[in-house]
């Protein structure tokens, strides 16, 4: 996990000069942007923290080996569905719940109905038999 770290370091040392710069250019009148700066610049570092921690304890990867062979690292990744329709119908929910923070809260409630049924139709797409849904 040292690449991975790595990236969210540079994310936080990026983030805090940036934020200091900026109170600094804004005479610390504007308090939103340096706060969120800051904060971005703080989870960063706590991100890059636990990854570091994590890829202490852990062996290390073949995605980690300079010398690594692609045959080290083959396996099961897990099933994707090829043919699904249900992230379609899940990320128009997702959409109508952002538009219903911003227009009012009964649109967000319809989005979230949508979503709760689009999700159980995405989960549920294989159960076939007597598990079927």
């Amino acid at each position: 996990m040292k690449i991975e770290y790595k990236l969210f370091l540079v994310v936080a040392a990026f983030f805090a000069p940036v934020g200091l710069i900026y109170g600094i250019a804004t005479d610390w009148s504007e308090p939103v942007g340096p706060v969120a700066l800051f904060l971005s610049a703080g989870l960063g570092g706590m991100i890059a923290f636990y990854l570091w921690a994590t890829g202490r304890r852990l062996p290390e990867r073949p995605e980690d080996n300079p010398g690594g062979l692609i045959a080290e690292i083959e396996g099961e990744y897990g099933f994707f569905s090829p043919h699904s329709w249900w992230p379609l119908p899940l990320a128009a929910a997702a959409a109508i719940c952002f538009l219903g923070i911003a227009v009012g809260w009964w649109l967000f409630i319809i989005g979230a109905a949508f979503g709760v049924v689009a999700l159980i139709g995405w989960t549920f797409e294989y159960y076939t038999g007597d598990d079927a849904v």
